[in-house]
């Protein structure tokens, strides 16, 4: 087949949909398809930058821009395509429904964006009651109503997704992780936990992603002076979190951001992966961990899904609980033949249930369908 995949920013390897796209389409290339992306930074058919006054200055602190529609790129981009799929529900990809149905080629889209993540981004606009109800209001508005397929990387997104009154039929494919991200070797039985011990957390430094919790949890362990914390990502609380960290713990932080090319090596280097975050639709970041052979400790939060991935107790806590994930800390490090078996048991875990091989698989069998309801 030959797919289009259109996001606004598609080039940019700093943010999470980016990867995503770009790990999508280097595995349906090596399926056998012929791909094409459309945005900025793409390839072969880049798009230009679109600057929406305000609005373009926060998406930016969260590696995203908005790309400027042109029907001359999409209808030479879709030229031949069998199908094409949708990553945002913004104008650049509304536009290119229009474009796509206007040459009688089959749309599919993903949910990718989370409504509470664009709240937490908002400032104060989070606190106006319903917000959440009407953004999920407005993204069917704007395109999921005219959808057929739908991609949903959980099952909880798609549950919110049915709650909201979308009646597509919702495809729920994990993200996946990428052929790279191989189990750390683990210690052998006996040995203690390392010193230092490093702790490892990624994603977006925003409210939502609570990586505060994190910092104030370690400077209340007991292993508080032997722990180094590195926070892989870059956004607006990247200052904060940094004055913070220098603060309250012991050993120097590493905050800021990573190239996705380095994440393999550093995961490996790491002895425990945590995950404070209390907004996510699937967190691509914990199943990466896991695939290095990470235990996670991942807080449970009703807007998360990533607490899914827990395999044990010790690998969870209550979000925004900086006791609890303080004591699951030392746990671990007390515990460190555990920490060694579960590391294994987690890599297992993300290999046979969460490799982008098996989710490509899935999602070209989503687009196979949407062809075949087009003609039918």
């Amino acid at each position: 087949m030959t797919i289009v995949l259109v996001m606004d920013t598609i080039g940019n390897k700093g943010n999470g949909t980016s990867n995503s796209a770009l790990q999508y389409a280097h595995e349906l290339e090596r399926q056998g398809h012929h791909v094409r992306l459309v945005g900025i930074g793409a390839p072969e058919y880049p798009a230009r930058v679109n600057k929406v006054p305000l609005v373009s200055w926060v998406a930016a602190k969260q590696q995203m821009q908005f790309a400027k529609p042109s029907d001359t790129l999409f209808r030479t981009a879709f030229a031949g395509a069998d199908v094409v799929h949708l990553y945002l529900p913004f104008k650049f990809g509304r536009c290119a429904y229009k474009v796509a149905r206007s040459m009688g080629i089959p749309v599919t889209a993903g949910f990718h964006l989370q409504p509470e993540n664009v709240m937490y981004s908002a400032g104060p606009l989070k606190y106006l009651p319903g917000m959440s109800g009407f953004l999920y209001a407005l993204f069917r508005f704007w395109l999921y109503r005219r959808i057929g397929h739908i991609h949903a990387p959980t099952e909880m997104i798609a549950g919110q997704l049915r709650a909201h009154g979308y009646k597509a039929k919702l495809h729920v494919i994990s993200n996946g992780y990428v052929p790279r991200f191989t189990p750390k070797r683990q210690r052998s039985d006996g040995a203690p936990a390392p010193v230092p011990f490093r702790i490892v957390a990624s994603g977006r430094l925003s409210h939502e992603k609570d990586q505060i919790t994190l910092i104030k949890a370690i400077s209340r362990c007991r292993h508080a002076k032997d722990i180094e914390l590195i926070v892989c990502g870059t956004g607006p609380l990247q200052h904060y979190l940094r004055f913070r960290a220098d603060r309250l713990l012991e050993r120097k932080a590493q905050i800021g951001f990573h190239k996705n090319a380095e994440m393999p090596a550093l995961l490996r280097s790491c002895d425990l992966f945590v995950h404070p975050s209390i907004v996510d639709i699937e967190s691509l970041s914990v199943i990466e961990g896991m695939a290095s052979g990470l235990v996670p400790v991942i807080a449970s939060a009703e807007l998360s899904a990533a607490s899914q991935f827990a395999l044990l107790d010790e690998s969870l806590f209550p979000a925004r609980d900086v006791a609890m994930l303080a004591r699951r800390i030392d746990w671990w490090i007390d515990h460190p033949h555990e920490l060694a078996v579960w590391g294994g048991r987690y890599a297992e875990h993300a290999k046979a249930d969460y490799s982008v091989e098996a989710s490509v698989a899935k999602f070209v069998a989503m687009e196979r369908e949407a062809i075949a309801d087009a003609k039918a």
